[in-house]
């Protein structure tokens, strides 16, 4: 049987009541066996901070009713671009970026396609110049998934002391 696979997108003045715990839930079935790390306990911080951004943008995954995933993220602000520390120096005058802050899927719905869906969503749209994201470095096969996607590896950084390290990921939206 094939699942059908709503995507709805949602924006920083569109965000329906539960939303937020609705990416709570969605995040603590993603990470249920990490969840006694007190990183991943913080979720409803990143969820309340990302939501306020200016330019914020989400697309959920639904089968029916049901959340199987969500892809958010907004453009950061001119100058305060933190990935531009990295090695990576885009050129032809590359300058605005847009965080692609979380791409996850449910455990019951991976291996669908539903996340590269979910994150061909979030940027169809875009106009900014770059996309940026963080990869656990632990996890050498989601890294790889993006780099089939575009996105190369820029360097590595572990912005907060309990966070993990992770990979910079830079992609060019326009080439």
């Amino acid at each position: 049987m094939t699942t059908v696979i709503d995507l709805r997108h949602y924006g920083q003045g569109n965000l329906p009541d539960g939303f937020k715990q609705m990416l709570i839930d969605v995040h603590a079935d993603c990470y249920a066996a990490a969840m006694d790390d007190e990183f991943n306990q913080r979720f409803s911080w990143f969820a309340d901070h990302w939501t306020a951004m200016n330019g914020f943008s989400c697309i959920v995954a639904y089968e029916k009713a049901e959340p199987t995933g969500f892809a958010y993220g907004a453009p950061l602000q001119p100058g305060r671009e933190w990935w531009r520390s990295t090695a990576f120096q885009p050129n032809n005058g590359y300058t605005a970026t847009f965080a692609v802050s979380e791409v996850m899927v449910r455990p019951r719905w991976r291996k669908q396609g539903i996340s590269q869906r979910l994150h061909e969503a979030l940027l169809k749209n875009r106009t900014e110049d770059l996309a940026v994201l963080l990869v656990d470095v632990t996890h050498p096969k989601v890294q790889e998934l993006y780099e089939t996607w575009g996105y190369e590896k820029a360097g590595e950084q572990q912005p907060f002391a309990d966070s993990p390290l992770y990979s910079v990921m830079v992609k060019r939206l326009h080439p």
